[in-house]
């Protein structure tokens, strides 16, 4: 009988949580679904110097934002914990004491200044920098002397000689290396702590992992992982090693591409669905024009024979316009919470609202949907409702109030307006063909000196909806600003 169909996601908690990571989370995550299989989360925690309890946490909210769940791991519990590496050092000793037991690893006692002898040596022949051997075949008895006396010590693995470490990839294909350019890795550092590539090997084996899906940047790790796995005794899992990340100019992600982590895009006012759809599209295709896609859309179509082998490109145009689509399925209050974060920030809006000064801003930002791609842009977009801190934005709208018409409409709205009983969207709408009769001027020349003279911008929402948000009172004061009035 075929094995349950088992992934993990496993990251490290030394920093804010990098879209990559995400990347990699989803792609466990929806092929577990595909499959019916498990997808298990735990954390790699044994670099000690910079994991910490509070990147830990970012995680796991991230993961929560995003509606990635999983069915076993850090929180939930299972039959396979501990699921934090630190908390697996006893299962790990077990592990090595058979190994050097069988003579499968040995004690080194290099120093630091031998190794890096033979390492620029080697350099120095044009040779790839791999351990000698110089502890491999220690008598037993200076081992044990060796120990008795307290020398500083590391343990390597022995890897085999003269052989092809092979695999076959889903993603890259055959995949080989030679086993004379990996060497006898540390399998266990100095003050005792295991290193990455020996715990992950044990926690996949241990934890009945069956496929291993991550970046291509673990490509590096896998003969010394295949190593390991002989060693143990155990089956090596499918490896899937999913391409890069990179920015517009083919570079890889950083900061200097902008936002690099989950929480940054959170903190943006972006949606978890938009992000979810967004990332499932770096790497993988549907086969389709497809590109927006609900979460079952996605469990239900996601295979890894469709993941690609070339780097998938942060196109943050893409993402804008993805989540773009997503804020237009937002009914107008799921629309105000997610932007007055950014309008509290931004100082235009106080932390407590009356019922009549919070359906105002909701209003507000319901007129502006169209022209908000995420949330903190409503700040931006806002501003000429809030404050008075506006101009026209450019030598193109200043010249509309220039036009020889301009003065005569902006004079004419305003005395229509003064008349109106009450000003709502519904009574100022009729306004603008009255005053294009007055004047004897055609739409644009009516519309555009009165919307720049309002907000200092030639294009934006409805302008009767713009007058009534803005009441007659602050619209007759921007008028005669202009000096129409």
């Amino acid at each position: 009988m075929a094995k349950k169909f088992r992934v993990r996601f496993a990251p490290s908690p030394t920093g804010p949580f990098h879209i990559g990571g995400a990347r990699s989370a989803l792609f466990n995550y929806l092929i577990a679904k595909h499959e019916g299989g498990d997808f298990i989360v735990r954390i790699e925690d044994t670099d000690r110097k910079r994991s910490t309890g509070e990147s830990e946490e970012n995680i796991k909210e991230a993961l929560r934002w995003l509606g990635i769940s999983w069915d076993e791991g850090i929180d939930v519990g299972g039959s396979h914990g501990p699921y934090r590496q630190t908390e697996r050092l006893d299962i790990y000793k077990q592990y090595t004491d058979r190994l050097l037991a069988e003579g499968k690893a040995y004690y080194c006692f290099c120093t630091p200044e031998e190794l890096e002898a033979q390492k620029r040596a080697q350099m120095d022949q044009g040779e790839t920098p791999v351990y000698t051997g110089t502890c491999r075949d220690l008598p037993p008895e200076t081992v044990q002397a060796y120990l008795a006396a307290g020398r500083p010590y590391v343990i390597r693995i022995k890897t085999p000689r003269n052989e092809t470490l092979a695999f076959d990839d889903l993603v890259r294909g055959h995949v080989s290396f030679d086993s004379n350019k990996v060497g006898d890795f540390v399998i266990v550092k100095s003050d005792g702590i295991p290193v990455y590539n020996y715990c992950v090997v044990l926690d996949d084996a241990l934890m009945d992992i069956t496929h291993v899906i991550r970046a291509e940047e673990h490509l590096s790790n896998t003969p010394r992982q295949l190593v390991l796995y002989k060693a143990l005794g155990f089956q090596a899992p499918t490896f899937a090693h999913v391409s890069l990340i990179l920015g517009k100019d083919k570079k890889k992600m950083s900061k200097r591409h902008g936002a690099t982590s989950v929480q940054q895009y959170r903190d943006l006012g972006y949606l978890p669905e938009a992000i979810i759809n967004f990332l499932s599209l770096l790497g993988w295709t549907p086969g389709t024009e497809q590109e927006i896609f609900s979460r079952d859309e996605l469990i239900r179509q996601f295979t890894l024979a469709r993941v690609a082998k070339n780097p998938a490109v942060f196109d943050i145009e893409k993402l804008n316009w993805i989540n773009f689509h997503y804020m237009k399925q937002l009914t107008e209050d799921e629309l105000l919470a997610l932007c007055l974060p950014h309008l509290q920030n931004a100082g235009y809006v106080s932390g407590t609202l009356t019922p009549e000064r919070r359906e105002w801003v909701k209003q507000v930002v319901a007129a502006l949907r169209d022209h908000v791609q995420y949330g903190a842009q409503i700040a931006a977009v806002s501003k000429v409702f809030f404050t008075e801190e506006y101009a026209p934005e450019n030598e193109e709208a200043a010249a509309v109030l220039q036009e020889e018409t301009a003065q005569p409409v902006l004079t004419c709205f305003a005395q229509e307006l003064q008349a109106l009983p009450e000003v709502t969207a519904a009574t100022v709408q009729p306004l603008f063909k009255k005053v294009q009769k007055q004047v004897g001027v055609k739409g644009k020349f009516v519309y555009m000196p009165i919307r720049v003279a309002l907000t200092g911008v030639m294009h934006g929402p409805d302008l009767h909806v713009i007058v009534a948000l803005m009441g007659r009172e602050k619209v007759l004061a921007r008028l005669a600003r202009s000096g129409s009035v």
